[in-house]
């Protein structure tokens, strides 16, 4: 029986080349499997006749989009993951939802070999491959463009030796990852940190200066950390970051620019556009500011640091980071409410909260009449809570 390789594709030049190649190489058949995240672009079906053009010997597309919000989009969003504590995982998140339906597609067509198309120097290759690792050690990992040191150059001139049929002539100076919940964007000019990143960078925001007699206040409703409904209107994970993707980017909100720490051990500068995800985490955490406990909410911040590198790393499915999600959840058990901001000049400004579940007391909070605060309880605290700071300082004066 003639072997099997599942390949990850993108419809792009590397991967569409990577099927022919891997025929060519090593005599295997290739099934490819391409999975809608609302990255936008071409239509599935085109995708999915390239990839049976350049000589897969089947084609598997999928909507992965409801899965993808409900399943990765809305535990970062609970989990108000943000690496370095500035990037939202856009591209970390999308792979293990990758590495699941590449396996799922190995098990029903009989493949033995998974292959994607990362580079050596990037996080995407850890994400993959350890990724297959745990859900499927049995299954051997195929890297082309990794492994054999492909260059575009070489993929353009096995593409015209071979009569791949893929247009190879645009060529774009950047490296783009996009999916719902974000776009990623990286290389060409951005490789010089000096310099500022043009207008053709961007697509999912509009210059924040555009819009800007225009301002765009709304509200956004949660139910134990999840977003349920936009001005009072239901709505579905995925139709809340749609829908704010719209609105905030018409806004220009959520652009970053970051020198992040890459896994590999290099610095990689990044510009990513993610305007549906920095709203829905900066208002989870507006309201989370309401609803938790003080020592909760502490220890659940220093925790999201560390989910965040834990799923940045590619440890999306480790014993650890398995662990941090119960804890999740249990902390999202009274974040319920609503939260009213302003979308201006590429920033979001909070200027609301309400919930039922709130720990603000009003007359415990207020300055004027009605204050309910037992003040004279106050002296006591103080003098008890820095003793042992006062005791050290006595020592360290020599007295």
């Amino acid at each position: 029986m003639t072997e099997r390789v599942v390949l990850a594709y993108s419809g792009g030049l590397d991967t569409s080349v990577a099927i022919s190649w891997i025929g060519k190489e090593t005599g295997a058949e290739v099934v490819c499997v391409a999975i809608d995240l609302g990255q936008g672009g071409e239509d599935m079906s085109v995708i999915r006749q390239r990839a049976l053009d350049c000589g897969a010997v089947e084609s598997v597309v999928m909507d992965a989009r409801n899965e993808f919000a409900d399943e990765y989009c809305l535990p970062t969003i609970k989990a108000n993951g943000l690496y370095m504590d500035r990037y939202p995982l856009v591209s970390a998140i999308s792979r293990p939802l990758i590495v699941k339906h590449l396996v799922t597609a190995a098990r029903t067509h009989g493949g033995t070999v998974v292959a994607h198309g990362c580079t050596g120097k990037g996080n995407d290759q850890v994400r993959f491959e350890v990724g297959f690792n745990t859900l499927a050690p049995d299954l051997q990992v195929l890297a082309p463009v990794r492994d054999y040191a492909w260059t575009r150059e070489k993929a353009i001139a096995f593409a015209e030796e071979n009569n791949i049929p893929i247009n190879v002539t645009k060529k774009s100076p950047f490296s783009i990852d996009q999916n719902v919940w974000g776009r990623a964007v990286e290389t060409g000019f951005l490789e010089d940190l000096w310099n500022a990143p043009t207008k053709d960078v961007y697509d999912y925001t509009v210059d924040p200066t555009v819009n800007f007699n225009a301002p765009d206040e709304l509200i956004i409703s949660f139910k134990q950390g999840k977003p349920v409904a936009i001005d009072g209107r239901e709505v579905s994970v995925l139709e809340a970051i749609q829908e704010l993707n719209t609105r905030a980017g018409a806004q220009g909100v959520g652009r970053l620019d970051v020198v992040e720490d890459r896994l590999v051990g290099i610095k990689s500068r990044e510009i990513y556009e993610a305007p549906g995800a920095m709203v829905l985490i900066t208002a989870h955490q507006e309201l989370e500011h309401v609803t938790l406990e003080r020592e909760l909410g502490r220890y659940k911040r220093q925790m999201e640091q560390r989910w965040g590198e834990l799923v940045y790393d590619g440890l999306w499915f480790s014993p650890l980071k398995n662990a941090l999600e119960a804890f999740v959840a249990n902390t999202q058990e009274h974040v319920t409410g609503d939260i009213r901001l302003v979308l201006h000049a590429g920033g979001i400004i909070v200027n609301g909260r309400r919930s039922k579940e709130s720990l603000y007391d009003f007359n415990l909070a207020t300055y004027d009449e009605g204050d309910t605060f037992d003040q004279s309880a106050a002296k006591g605290f103080v003098q008890l809570h820095g003793l042992s700071s006062k005791i050290a300082a006595k020592r360290d004066r020599g007295q």
